[in-house]
């Protein structure tokens, strides 16, 4: 209810009325004056009741009257009136019905009580009222109920003391609150200046209102009392305490900081007044220092007192806070006071006030701020921020040295410290736990031996004193153990805290302005204040030493977990503040500080000690106290939680990890973890410790870099409690966590942070050197998680992190080094290309080839691991990229390729998988430039010799590679074209030609080119089977695709690949070695055609040589085309001629082979054969031949394009097909003839006997070559016999005879020759035989001019016939008969020649039936030749090497002579036959008469046979010659005679024994001789005289010898007695006696005057004789001998005249 309502008003003159009642009854008695007032102040009261509507304000106006009898009553001084006088007043008050001069009269009413001692709480209680409740009191009264208040408070009643101290402080609180209402009320309006400075005088208060000036009044007086001078306005006072003064004060500047700051004139106080007090009253403590007692000093000093120094602390607490920027110099000058106030040598009430007021201070950041920027930021000015925070430091640091010193706590005694300093020692805390090592479970500092505990001093942020705030203390209290540290801990902590997050907050809000700019004004930059950045740096400058010091020295000594929580989190946000300000040093402090704090104490770490030197150097003087920074000591209580190894590179012992250096290293990887982009060059710092924490704990790097608890390689074995057993997997995921929150970093820190990875890298490879311990992979592991979280801008760290990695990880001696350096690039290089890229790596080629190119570098790591893990990921990538790698592929092969010999079989093997699987999978997908290197990569796995099987499969992949060349030949060509056209174009811009292998040809036709080359490379390869296989797909690739290359790439491929492989080859055949080869391996056995290097050559030689030829045959017809065609073949046949005269048997005869594939002489082909050549065979022109159909196995036939189109397609119109059936010739005659001239160098190389003596190794042809040499003629004379000369011909025939002498090695003989006893020829001779064949057959159909050469075909005919006795010499070479040979010994065998020479024989005889008549024939004396060739078997006859010879010369004579006989009749004129008789004639003697005697075991039935044959000559003699004796020369038919006359007669000489006689006897052929003789004696056609004579002669000596047979039988018959005779004399005498008889009837047939009358008398004398033999006893002779003496009856009568007789 309002006091104003008509209730509370109807109440109030109700009250008023029984207060004046009552008033009356009580001063009835003994008062009458106050009754009466009383009544009459009833009255007033109803009066004004009844007369007005507005009661209060008519109460008000006459409140003086209404007062009146109440203030008389208090005048009684009555107790009981008194009491109920004040009551009734304090109503009136309260409805605020007095007046001004009423309260006047209540307070001069009041004043007289008090001067009196009464109801002193019921005065206060008034006065209060009185002023509470208005304002009409003021000036003077006021002045006089304040000074009541005061009085009263100084009475002896404890009670009144106090109600009036807080009555004071209540009244001074209202009259500075009427003077901030009276501001509000007068706010808005503006006053005039008073024409008058108010602070020129200071007692000028005129200018300020009513209730400004009692305030003024009443604060200028209160500074008078404290400072003990008499007061301006407050008079009456009588005494006054300066604690009370400064109390008042403090709260006045404390509740009412506005009204000194908003006028002029209290803000002249301030400065005037209270501050030079304050530094006044601050006098004693100053000076005082402890211990230093009066008797010293001359004059007492005075001590501190603890109440007033106490409030004085306040009172700047407040000054400072709130005035500060009135009172920049006073504060300066109280900031110093405080800060001396810390020192040890003042009292440690003191220095405990001292430090709760630092508190104070240091929870108001922006108060600190100013500091700054007034003092520390000014020149000439005191540092006081830094001496501040300095100040706390070294107070912390003083704690820890005992005070008393030489008297160090000691364990269990309270230290016994007297006076009041002493307090401050350590008493009896537990010191440095040397006995039993306590761990106290109490929160304390322990640092060298002192132990300080904790308290829980004040919640966070704010400053609770406990010593400010005892104001009741006379006496300076005990402060507990602990306190100040406590306080001073917190006030280090809440001053970080404060400044770290005022200055973030405003960094943040600058951040977002700039932000808002950038968005509002992108193209402008951001200019920010520098002030502000100036204020903040100044400030963590000033601070950070100190804040350092203080800090290590707490977090050395720290041993509670919470405390060191909050050391830690305090030096993190400073080390983050700095960095995000840029300031290195101090932050590289704060981490250094961390870092040492992680790591065990005095734990050797570079980094680390070199950034403390630094700073340990700069030791801040404190007002001459040094704060060092100290390093830690390893005494604290700490629990062990871990020991390990260091990392060093020399062995060292243990060391120990405490939990608190677990605690920091979580704070470190905290740091590093939220703070990383501010921590720029100090990643050094943390990451160099956190490896050596990693080290220690035994963590090491598992897949993708993670560290996994592991446990140590070496040394005694890292021992972890299982405290840190757990927390391990927490550490190392917050590790991974580290380096995954490097993908929030910008640029320049991530740049930083690879930085610091890689220099941490190379310390840990130097460690590394020299020694095989466990290296440090910490750095690699992280640059390796660093690097795969960081794949979306991996472009900006590729190249330092796989540059380091590359140079100097990868290239270490140490392998679990290099191995972890080659996991890093590699999984970086996978990830990177695994990641899916914006934009995609298909379209980013820059992206994928920086990717790829450390894969690349690799390949210069000469380390075997490396090159392993490199291929390994190759692998990979291949499988899981394949697809995607466009630009990179040149990379990738490139690293598949860089194979070297020195690197061994794994690494080749794992190089070659990726190449297999390119070859089969990525052809396709690859560019079509990179054919060509996929070609190279192949070849070269080809020439490496560490592993035959994949030099082998790299050829079968060089095939496959030709294959897919060919099925996407358009698809290639074009993309390749397109391609040269872009880098022609190229080209011309930048004036330069374009540079390429093969350049003219078109680039699909280079692919191909570059195939064969490879391909022609590894046919020279040292190893054989890899020259064979790389041989046999180089000649099928050709086959099967050149039809794909257009016409000029045929050129190089003749002239650069085939030419130049032939060259290569012929070189290393011709220089290879012939030592023998010892079988390999053990287990292969070499085969004894293929042991020695030379042999293995020739092989390929051979393979070689054929496939150019086979390429030669059957691409002719487009080789052709080619203008250097003629060239090319010269060439070819060069090689043909070199490879057919090598000394190697394969070779020369593989060459022959292959020249007669190129002369198109189709060989029989067997099934095995190739289809082509089976296709050439049957008259497909080759060109024809669709080359898939030899192109191996699994290919289709049928095309549906047939090779016509697709050669037309090809090879431009231009290249017709060419007309059918004209392919196989050449047409060329220079071609053929150049191929005679090589055929015939090499026959003639090859045949010609060597000249010297024969040396042991002298190379001899073998028969399978010269066969086939010989076979090439007659196909090759087919060509070039329109120009066959005669010179030629004797070319010829020199080849042919020396090859036909060529004897044979006598262990090759059983397979060449036939056994000896049969009669067949070897291939060669028949081949000979051949050749000659054909030319004879070809004289024969050819014009005139070539029948001259027969003549010399019997030449050389009749020259093989020679053989059949006298077998050719082979140079000096000694050969031995067939049958003699040993086939053990390396001898060389003649061979059977008479086979061939009968050949030969019977050929002539063949030939010479065709060609008797041929003039040349007939000039050359060809008949006088065979005959003389025929005369050396007739004459041996016996002794011929085989009887056939003999038999055959004569058949062969027969024949001739029939043919040829009468030819010479028809020419006897000429006389061209003139020689031939002799010859005949010798012919026939050394034939008939021959000197060999038959062989012993010649039988009867052989011997009558070989006599048929003589009497066969006989029988040719008598038809063919003798008749025609006119046609022949005189001397000739002689010599015929004269043979048939020794025929006639028995031939035996008489040395025969008789059994011989029996069988030798030819008695046929005498008796055909004797017939022949007399028919030629006794014919009618003798013409010439010379005939008779011959006759007669041969007549006389047949009846003589007639005439000693028959004697000598006779003789031998009587003497024999009765044996008989032998047979063959018997059959003689037979004979002779037939003879007689014969002889007889042909004397009767013959004219009689043609016998000479010497003959009859011979016969006639022959009588006696054969009369004699009648008494023979054998019965045949005797019938014999009637047959001879019948006709000699006609001798019985005489003749008619001997006249007759005579004439004739």
């Amino acid at each position: 209810m309002s006091t104003s309502s008509p209730e509370a008003v109807k109440k109030l003159l109700e009250n008023m009325q029984t207060d004046l009642r009552s008033l009356s009854m009580e001063c009835k008695k003994k008062f009458p004056p106050v009754k009466e007032a009383a009544e009459s102040g009833i009255v007033k009261i109803k009066t004004i009741a009844a007369r007005n509507t507005d009661i209060l304000a008519a109460l008000k106006e006459n409140s003086s009257e209404v007062v009146q009898p109440f203030l008389m009553g208090c005048g009684t001084k009555e107790p009981k009136i008194t009491q109920l006088c004040l009551a009734a007043i304090q109503r009136l008050m309260s409805h605020e019905v007095v007046s001004e001069a009423a309260a006047g009269n209540i307070i001069n009413m009041l004043w007289q009580l008090m001067e009196n001692g009464l109801e002193e709480l019921k005065l206060l209680q008034t006065v209060l009222v009185l002023l509470t409740t208005n304002t009409v009191v003021h000036d003077e009264v006021l002045s006089k109920a304040i000074v009541l208040c005061f009085r009263l408070h100084f009475t002896k009643d404890n009670i009144t003391n106090n109600t009036a101290a807080a009555t004071v402080r209540q009244v001074v609180t209202v009259v500075f609150e009427r003077m901030v209402a009276e501001d509000e009320r007068f706010k808005g309006i503006v006053e005039q200046p008073p024409s008058v400075q108010g602070n020129t005088n200071r007692r000028s208060v005129s200018t300020l209102r009513p209730s400004a000036k009692d305030a003024y009044m009443l604060f200028q007086d209160l500074c008078q009392l404290v400072n003990a001078d008499a007061p301006y306005w407050l008079v009456g006072m009588t005494e006054m305490t300066r604690t009370f003064g400064l109390e008042l004060l403090e709260s006045v500047l404390n509740d009412f900081p506005g009204v000194f700051l908003q006028h002029q004139e209290f803000s002249f106080l301030l400065k005037e007044r209270v501050c030079p007090l304050v530094i006044k009253l601050f006098s004693p403590n100053i000076k005082f220092r402890q211990g230093s007692s009066s008797a010293a000093s001359p004059a007492p000093v005075e001590k501190p007192y603890f109440p007033i120094c106490m409030r004085l602390l306040r009172v700047v607490s407040v000054l400072i806070k709130h005035f500060y920027s009135l009172l920049v110099t006073e504060c300066e000058i109280f900031l110093s006071l405080l800060v001396k106030f810390l020192d040890g040598e003042k009292p440690q009430w003191l220095r405990a006030v001292a430090v709760e007021s630092v508190h104070r201070l240091c929870v108001q950041p922006h108060l600190l701020r100013s500091f700054c920027q007034s003092y520390d930021m000014k020149q000439h000015s005191t540092k006081v921020f830094r001496d501040i925070v300095n100040a706390l430091g070294s107070f912390i640091q003083s704690l820890f040295i005992v005070p008393n010193a030489g008297n160090p706590a000691v364990v269990g005694a309270p230290a016994g410290g007297s006076g009041s300093g002493a307090q401050g020692a350590a008493q009896g805390g537990p010191g440095t736990g040397g006995v039993s090592g306590i761990l106290t479970s109490q929160a304390a500092f322990e640092y060298r031996g002192t132990w300080i505990p904790l308290m829980t001093v004040s919640v966070q942020g704010s400053a609770k004193a406990t010593y400010l705030e005892m104001l009741d203390k006379v006496e300076p209290p005990s402060i507990p153990e602990g306190y100040a540290m406590s306080v001073a801990f917190s006030a280090l902590l809440d001053l970080v805290r404060g400044i770290t997050s005022m200055i973030e907050r405003e960094l943040a809000v600058e951040e977002e302005a700039a932000a808002e700019f950038r968005e509002t004004h992108p193209e402008q930059g951001w200019q920010p204040q520098p002030g502000a950045h100036l204020v903040w740096e100044e400030m963590v400058s000033a601070c950070w030493c100190g804040l350092l010091a203080a800090l290590s020295l707490l977090l050395d000594a720290s041993t509670d977990e919470t405390a060191t929580e909050n050391i830690l989190k305090a030096e993190l946000t400073m080390a983050s503040l700095c960095g995000r300000l840029g300031l290195v040093t101090p932050r590289d402090a704060f981490i250094t500080a961390i870092c040492k704090a992680s790591l065990p104490p005095h734990y050797a770490l570079t980094v680390l000690s070199s950034n403390a030197a630094n700073l340990s150097g700069k030791a801040y003087s404190i007002q001459g106290h040094s704060v060092q920074i100290i390093s830690p000591s390893s005494e604290s209580h700490q629990q062990v939680v871990a020991v390990g190894q260091p990392l060093a590179s020399q062995p060292q012992g243990t060391v120990v990890l405490t939990a608190k250096n677990i605690q920091c290293m979580r704070t470190l990887l905290n740091l590093a973890h939220c703070h990383g982009a501010v921590l720029g060059t100090s990643w050094q710092l943390v990451l160099a410790t956190l490896q050596h924490l990693v080290w220690i704990l035994g963590l090491k790097p598992g897949v993708g870099g993670a560290l996994k608890p592991g446990r140590a390689v070496e040394g005694p074995s890292t021992v972890l409690t299982t405290a840190v057993m757990t927390d391990l997997p927490i550490i190392a995921n917050i590790l991974s966590r580290l380096f995954e929150s490097s993908q929030y970093l910008d640029d320049v820190s991530l740049h930083h942070l690879i930085n610091a990875l890689c220099s941490l890298s190379l310390e840990a490879m130097e460690m590394a050197y020299g020694n095989n311990k466990e290296p440090s992979l910490f750095a690699v592991a992280k640059l390796l998680e660093t690097g795969l979280v960081n794949m979306d801008r991996i472009e900006i760290l590729w190249r330092p992190l796989t540059g380091h990695l590359l140079e100097k990880v990868c290239q270490h001696p140490n392998s679990r080094m290099r191995e972890w350096g080659a996991e890093a690039l590699t999984a970086l290089i996978k990830a990177g290309l695994a990641y899916k890229h914006d934009p995609p790596l298909a379209q980013n080629q820059r992206l994928q080839l920086l990717l790829l190119n450390p894969l690349k570098e690799l390949s210069n790591v000469l380390h075997a691991d490396i090159r392993q893990k490199q291929l390994e990921s190759v692998l990979q990538i291949l499988q899981s990229q394949g697809d995607s790698l466009g630009p990179g592929w040149p990379l990738v092969l490139g690293v598949i390729g860089a194979i070297r010999n020195d690197q061994g079989e794994s690494l080749i093997r794992t190089a070659f998988q990726c190449l297999q699987l390119v070859v089969t999978d990525f052809l396709p997908t690859m560019p079509c430039t990179c054919l060509q290197i996929v070609v190279d990569v192949a070849g070269s796995f080809g020439l490496q010799n560490q592993e035959l099987n994949i030099s082998l499969t790299s050829i079968g992949l060089l095939w496959n590679i030709s294959d897919y060349f060919f099925q996407r030949g358009e698809a290639i060509t074009q993309e390749l074209e397109r391609e040269e056209e872009a880098l022609q174009k190229q080209a011309q811009e930048k004036g330069e030609t374009l540079n390429r292998p093969f350049h003219p040809a078109p680039p699909f036709d280079c692919l191909w080119l570059c195939l064969y080359a490879k391909l022609g490379e590894l046919c020279v390869d040292p190893r054989p089977a890899v020259r064979k296989s790389a041989g046999q797909t180089l000649f099928s690739t050709i086959a099967a695709h050149g039809t794909l290359l257009q016409q000029p790439t045929w050129h190089v491929v003749v002239w650069k690949v085939l030419f130049h492989l032939l060259d290569c080859v012929r070189t290393s055949s011709t220089t290879a070695d012939k030592e023998k080869i010892e079988s390999g391996g053990g287990n292969i056995l070499i085969h004894h055609s293929r042991d020695t290097a030379e042999k293995q050559w020739a092989e390929t030689w051979v393979l070689t040589l054929a496939g150019v030829a086979r390429i030669f045959n059957t691409r002719r017809y487009l080789l052709q085309q080619l203008g250097d065609f003629f060239e090319a073949w010269e060439v070819l046949l060069n090689h043909i001629q070199s490879a057919a005269l090598s000394k190697n048997n394969e070779v020369s005869l593989a060459a022959l082979k292959s020249f007669q594939e190129i002369l198109q002489i189709g060989t029989p082909v067997k099934d095995s054969d190739k289809a082509g050549d089976a296709f050439a065979v049957m008259g497909v022109p080759p060109v024809l031949i669709d080359p898939l159909s030899a192109s191996g196995p699994g290919r289709p036939l049928v095309r549906s394009d047939s090779l016509v189109e697709r050669l037309t397609r090809y090879n431009g119109a231009e290249l017709q097909a060419p007309p059918p059936g004209e392919e196989s010739a050449i047409e060329d005659s220079a071609l053929w003839w150049s191929a005679w001239n090589t055929w015939y160098r090499t026959g003639t190389d090859s045949t010609r006997p060597p000249s010297g003596p024969a040396e042991k190794f002298s190379f001899i042809p073998s028969q399978p070559f010269l066969t086939a040499l010989i076979q090439i003629f007659p196909a090759l004379y087919q060509h070039i016999k329109a120009n066959f000369s005669m010179e030629d011909l004797k070319k010829l025939g020199v080849i042919l005879h020396g090859a036909v002498s060529v004897p044979i090695s006598s262990d090759a003989s059983p397979f060449i020759l036939p056994s000896f006893t049969e009669a067949v020829l070897t291939s060669l001779q028949e081949a000979v035989l051949t050749s000659l064949d054909v030319l004879q057959k070809a004289i024969c159909v050819g014009p005139e001019n070539l029948q001259v050469m027969y003549p010399a075909i019997f030449e050389q005919l009749l020259l093989f016939v020679e053989f059949s006795c006298k077998p050719p010499q082979y140079g000096r070479m000694e050969t031995k008969h067939v049958a003699n040979a040993k086939y053990n010994q390396a001898e060389w065998v003649a061979l059977n020649y008479v086979p061939f020479a009968e050949r030969s024989l019977e050929v002539v005889v063949d030939l010479y039936h065709k060609t008797a008549c041929h003039k040349a024939v007939i000039n050359e004396k060809v008949l006088q030749n065979i005959i003389k060739t025929l005369r050396m078997p007739l004459g041996l006859k016996y002794a011929c090497p085989s009887e056939s010879t003999w038999k055959l010369a004569v058949s062969s004579l027969l024949k001739v002579l029939s043919i040829g006989l009468p030819v010479a009749r028809q020419h006897a004129s000429s006389g061209k036959f003139d020689t031939m008789w002799p010859e005949l004639a010798n012919a026939f003697e050394d034939f008939l008469f021959t000197k060999s005697t038959p062989p012993d075991n010649l039988s009867i039935q052989e011997f009558q046979k070989n006599e048929a044959v003589d009497v066969e000559v006989v029988q040719l003699i008598s038809t063919e010659i003798l008749p025609f004796a006119n046609f022949i020369p005189k001397d000739f038919v002689g010599q015929i005679m004269t043979m048939l006359n020794r025929g006639s007669i028995h031939s035996q000489s008489p040395s025969f024994t008789e059994a011989e006689i029996d069988v030798r006897m030819r008695e046929e052929f005498s008796k055909v001789c004797f017939e022949t003789l007399l028919q030629f004696s006794f014919s009618n056609k003798v013409s010439t005289p010379q005939e008779g004579y011959i006759s007669r002669m041969a007549l006389s000596v047949l009846l003589k010898r007639s005439q000693d047979v028959l004697r000598r039988y006779v003789e031998d018959e009587r003497l024999s007695g009765h044996c008989p005779l032998p047979r063959q004399q018997v059959t003689e005498i037979i004979f002779v006696l037939k003879a007689i008889s014969t002889l007889m009837d042909s004397l009767k047939k013959t004219q009689p005057e043609n016998v000479d009358g010497n003959t009859w008398a011979q016969v006639i004398a022959l009588y006696p004789t054969l009369v004699e033999c009648i008494t023979c006893s054998s019965s045949e002779v005797s019938s014999a001998l009637k047959e001879a003496l019948g006709p000699f009856k006609d001798f019985m009568q005489p003749p008619l005249s001997r006249v007759q007789n005579g004439e004739s």
